[in-house]
């Protein structure tokens, strides 16, 4: 077993990141960073900073690697504080359209499903098959299984809630179309996935998404950029987990579906529907031209998927 890295005081990771080639400005403001946010949390927005190193694969092909312990000339230590700064604000941004996006669509889901039965989420004859009887390897449940285990959680977390209390007091049961506000992003995504095609495509047509499945890609894609979001990792230039599958179109062509600004268009897509009126592109192009203006001219808005001339897209509406 390798040995555990030592514990280090800030002033002693200070005098790490100075003796690796990163410039500090202000010492003062530097601790004060390391002492706020931490060293890990910083050497995320660090790493674009790391110079390269040629090295030999196992087939003697060369390939340029980070270096670990060496910053590339001109790197300073505000750099980074400067992308975690914009970062903060893209990630508030995305929240911002996400929770739109959620509750509009857990009203779909609602509406539709609670027409054929009151409490449709709870029905196992209301979802697709394999949601209901195929059996997940590890946990020994199904699909729905584990989704009403999670949705169990969220109702005995909530009983003390004046709505879940009113309800169960009087009925016993939530009714879909309340129960859904108890629902997180990640259990609307798995739901929709379990619904019928041919239900999951009533939805899909009202955000412009080709079919039931596309729209459930969406969803999963977008539940993995609000959980990076909600629990503060960085997102701006994040490689996405949970990338979909390419959308055809002029521009859609051109974007890259594991960078984040092919989520973001998504969000604004969504948005135009939801909310044909909100200001959210413009804060979006505000805060893409805020970007900022870095010593280390090595890294620029564009490492998160950014395409030439995105604003005249119709998508965006900006020019």
């Amino acid at each position: 077993m390798s040995q555990e890295k030592p514990w280090k005081s800030f002033d002693e990771q200070l005098s790490i990141l100075k003796g690796r080639g990163l410039q500090i400005d202000d010492e003062a403001a530097a601790l004060s960073y390391l002492e706020r946010l931490g060293y890990y949390r910083l050497s995320g927005y660090l790493y674009p900073f790391r110079a390269f190193e040629i090295t030999k694969d196992a087939q003697g092909k060369l390939a340029g690697t980070r270096c670990v312990d060496h910053f590339m000339e001109g790197s300073h230590f505000e750099d980074a504080v400067n992308l975690y700064v914009f970062d903060k604000k893209l990630r508030m941004l995305a929240l911002d359209a996400l929770e739109r996006i959620e509750m509009s669509v857990r009203v779909d889901v609602a509406h539709l499903l609670g027409e054929k039965d009151i409490h449709a989420h709870e029905v196992p004859a209301i979802f697709f098959q394999d949601f209901t009887s195929k059996v997940l390897p590890g946990s020994g449940k199904t699909g729905h299984q584990e989704w009403l285990a999670s949705y169990q959680k969220n109702l005995e977390r909530s009983r003390r809630v004046e709505f879940v209390k009113h309800y169960l007091d009087k009925y016993g049961r939530l009714p879909i179309w309340v129960s859904t506000e108890i629902w997180d992003f990640g259990m609307l995504s798995k739901l929709f996935a379990g619904m019928y095609r041919a239900d999951q495509n009533i939805i899909a047509a009202k955000y412009g998404a080709s079919d039931g499945p596309d729209f459930s890609g969406w969803l999963r894609g977008l539940n993995f950029v609000r959980n990076v979001s909600a629990h503060h990792n960085r997102l701006w230039n994040g490689n996405m987990l949970e990338y979909l599958t390419p959308i055809q179109g002029r521009y859609w062509n051109q974007l890259k579906p594991e960078r984040p600004f092919f989520y973001f268009c998504i969000m604004q897509r969504l948005m135009r529907i939801i909310c044909p009126n909100s200001s959210w592109a413009e804060r979006f192009a505000r805060l893409v031209r805020e970007f900022p203006d870095l010593h280390c001219k090595a890294v620029s808005p564009y490492d998160m998927g950014l395409i030439e001339d995105w604003e005249s897209w119709e998508l965006w509406g900006l020019k």
